[in-house]
């Protein structure tokens, strides 16, 4: 399984690179807060994404199976340029970065 950690995401994200970033969760989790730029996973983009593409996917913290799972059913369809954000929502907020969603702009408790 191919995995990035925050820091080259962050980089991948600041520089603008083409990318596919997936959030793995329900609708309302995905609601509430995500990475910038993030859809939510549909089964559709199995066969809808270019399987050439790079794919990042990404889910709660490292406990959160959904991004493993997700990251194994895009390996099976083909796509070679996958890889796995294995720290997720947890990881990205304990370095500080923005979110976005409806509870991105909460002040924290």
């Amino acid at each position: 399984m191919n995995t990035i950690n925050r820091e080259e995401l962050k980089q991948k994200l600041d520089r603008g690179e083409e990318f596919t970033l997936v959030n793995c969760l329900d609708e309302w989790m995905f609601r509430e807060k995500r990475i910038p730029g993030s859809i939510r996973f549909e089964r559709a983009f199995l066969t809808t994404l270019n399987p050439k593409g790079e794919v990042i996917v990404y889910c709660s913290n490292p406990g959160c199976t959904a991004s493993v799972l997700v990251y194994q059913q895009f390996a099976e369809h083909g796509f070679q340029n996958v890889w796995h954000y294995p720290g997720g929502i947890a990881d990205w907020e304990d370095g500080g970065y923005p979110f976005e969603g409806e509870g991105a702009h909460r002040p924290q408790a």
